[in-house]
C-alpha cells in the first residue's frame, strides 16, 4: 500500500508555519538578517507546501473527457508557480546583504533563544525531508519531491547562520550579511533546479534513460522485429509510454495478442505506475516463404484456398491454386474473385509471376438433413468397399454415413491406410475413391473421407 501523499503533503504545511514563526521571532529580536531572510525562505515553504498539498489533491481527480492523461500536471503548475517565488526571495535577500556589506548596521545580539530555535528548525527539517523524500519516491509525486527539495535548502541555511551567528560571536559582524548572500545564492539554485524539472515535466520531456530502458525490455521479446519508436512522457505520478513494434505479418491475431500483453506486463513491472500503449506494424520478413505469403493474401480477402503449388520455372516463378466461391455465384462473378486474387499475388510476387487459379464451388450455408439407412447407405457402403479393394493401398473402409440433403447426399466415412504412406499418396487414392463412387452415385454432393493409420496386425 502507497504512502498518503495528502497526508504528507498537511504534516509539511504544520511543519513549515511552526519554523516560520519560530525563525521570524528569533531574527526580528536579534537582528539577524540572516536568519530574517531564513524566516522569509520558511514563509515561502508554508506557501509552497500549501499549494503541494492542494495541487496533489487536485491532480488525484481520475481523467475525464476534458483530461484524457488525468489531471497530474497540477502539481507541475504548482511547482512552477514555487519557483518564481523563489528566485524573487533570492532576489531580495541579495540585494538586502549586499546594500548591509556597504553601509554600518547595529550590532547582532546573538540569543540563546535564535540558536534554539535554529537547531529545533533543523531538526524539524531533517525530519520532513527525509520523510517527504521516501513518499515522494514511493509513489513517484513531483510536487512532494519539490516540497523535500525546500526542506533540504531550508536545513542547509540554517546551518549556515549558526555558523553566521558563530562569526559575529568571533568578532566577526559582516559574516551575518555575507551568510545572507550566500542564502540568496542557495534559494536561486534550489529554484534553478525546480524549475528545469518542472518544466522539462510541462514539454513531456522522457525522465533520464527511461526511453532506453524500455527499448530493452521490449527488444528481448521473443516475436518483436523491430522497436520502431518509444515515446514517454510523465504526467503527475504517471509514466505514458506510447510504443510502436514491428512484427512478421503472417503472426496471428492471437499471438499478438500475447506480445502486447507481455510487452506491458514487461513496462509496468520497472515502472508501477505506467500506462502503456502498443502500436503493431504488420512487416514482410525474408524468411517468408511463397506459399505463406499466398495464403496470407487469400486470408486477408477472406478466399479460401487450397493445392496451392509454387514451381520454379527456368528462374521465373509460377503460381497455381484452387479458389473456393459460393458456388451460387455466376461464372462471371466468381472469375472476378479469382481475377482480383491472381492480381494481388502479382502484386506481391511481382508482375512476371505466372498465376493460374481453378474455381471450385464451396458450400457456404448449413444444409438441413437425414440421416439415410437401409439400402440406399448399404449400396454407397458396398460401392466404398469395392474401389478401396480395387486401390490396392485403402482398407478397412467403416464409420459409414450417409444423409440426405436439399441438395443430395453426404457422405462421411473412415479409412486405413499403410502408415509409412505419405500424405500426397493417400490424398490422390482418396480422391479416386470419391471421384468413383460419384461416378456410380450422382446425387451425392459431397463425400467427407477420413484417413486413419493401418493397425499392425496381431
Amino acid at each position: 500500500m502507497k504512502p498518503d501523499k495528502e497526508k504528507a503533503a498537511f504534516w509539511s504545511i504544520v511543519a513549515s508555519v511552526v519554523i516560520t514563526v519560530g525563525k521570524g521571532a528569533a531574527g526580528l529580536s536579534t537582528g539577524s538578517l540572516a536568519l530574517i531572510s531564513d524566516a522569509a525562505h520558511s514563509l515561502l515553504d508554508v506557501a509552497a507546501t500549501t499549494m503541494t498539498y492542494l495541487a496533489i489533491r487536485a491532480a488525484s481527480k481520475p481523467a475525464d473527457e476534458e483530461h484524457h492523461y488525468g489531471h497530474g500536471k497540477v502539481e507541475s503548475i504548482a511547482a512552477l508557480i514555487e519557483t518564481a517565488f523563489l528566485f524573487l526571495l533570492s532576489g531580495a535577500v541579495a540585494i538586502e546583504g549586499i546594500r548591509r556589506l556597504w553601509t554600518t548596521q547595529p550590532p547582532i545580539e546573538v540569543h540563546w533563544l535564535a540558536i534554539a530555535v535554529l537547531v529545533g528548525s533543523i531538526i524539524i527539517d531533517s525530519w520532513r525531508w527525509w520523510s517527504l523524500s521516501r513518499i515522494a519516491k514511493a509513489t513517484g509525486s513531483e510536487a512532494l519531491a519539490a516540497d523535500a527539495l525546500h526542506f533540504s535548502s531550508d536545513l542547509i541555511n540554517s546551518a549556515l547562520v549558526l555558523a553566521a551567528f558563530g562569526a559575529v560571536a568571533m568578532g566577526y559582524p559582516q559574516a551575518d550579511a555575507f551568510v545572507a548572500v550566500g542564502v540568496a545564492v542557495f534559494i536561486a539554485v534550489a529554484g534553478f533546479r525546480l524549475a528545469r524539472r518542472t518544466i522539462d515535466t510541462l514539454l513531456d520531456a522522457a525522465p533520464a534513460g527511461s526511453a532506453q530502458a524500455i527499448r530493452a525490455l521490449i527488444e528481448d521479446i521473443s516475436g518483436v522485429v523491430t522497436v520502431d519508436t518509444i515515446r514517454v512522457r510523465p504526467v503527475g505520478a504517471t509514466l505514458f509510454a506510447d510504443i510502436e513494434i514491428s512484427v512478421a505479418r503472417t503472426m496471428s491475431l492471437e499471438q499478438l495478442s500475447a506480445i502486447k500483453s507481455l510487452i506491458i506486463a514487461s513496462v509496468q513491472n520497472a515502472y508501477t505506475d505506467a500506462t502503456v500503449t502498443v502500436t503493431a506494424t504488420p512487416k514482410a520478413l525474408d524468411e517468408e516463404t511463397v506459399l505463406e505469403r499466398v495464403l496470407l493474401i487469400s486470408a486477408k480477402r477472406r478466399v479460401p484456398v487450397h493445392h496451392v503449388t509454387v514451381q520454379d520455372i527456368s528462374g521465373s516463378l509460377s503460381v497455381s491454386l484452387d479458389v473456393e466461391v459460393d458456388g451460387r455465384l455466376s461464372l462471371a462473378k466468381a472469375h472476378a474473385i479469382a481475377s482480383d486474387l491472381e492480381h494481388a499475388i502479382r502484386e506481391e510476387l511481382g508482375d512476371a509471376t505466372e498465376v493460374e487459379t481453378h474455381i471450385e464451388p464451396l458450400v457456404v450455408s448449413s444444409l438441413m438433413g437425414r440421416t439415410i439407412t437401409g439400402a440406399p447407405h448399404d449400396a454407397i457402403a458396398a460401392s466404398l468397399a469395392k474401389h478401396a479393394v480395387a486401390s490396392g493401398k485403402i482398407e478397412d473402409i467403416h464409420n459409414v454415413r450417409v444423409r440426405e440433403t436439399g441438395h443430395g447426399f453426404v457422405v462421411n466415412y473412415h479409412c486405413r491406410v499403410d502408415p509409412e504412406n505419405n500424405v500426397t499418396s493417400v490424398h490422390e487414392a482418396v480422391d479416386r475413391l470419391e471421384h468413383q463412387v460419384r461416378a456410380e452415385f450422382p446425387n451425392i454432393v459431397r463425400i467427407v473421407s477420413h484417413s486413419e493409420p493401418l493397425r499392425p496386425k496381431a
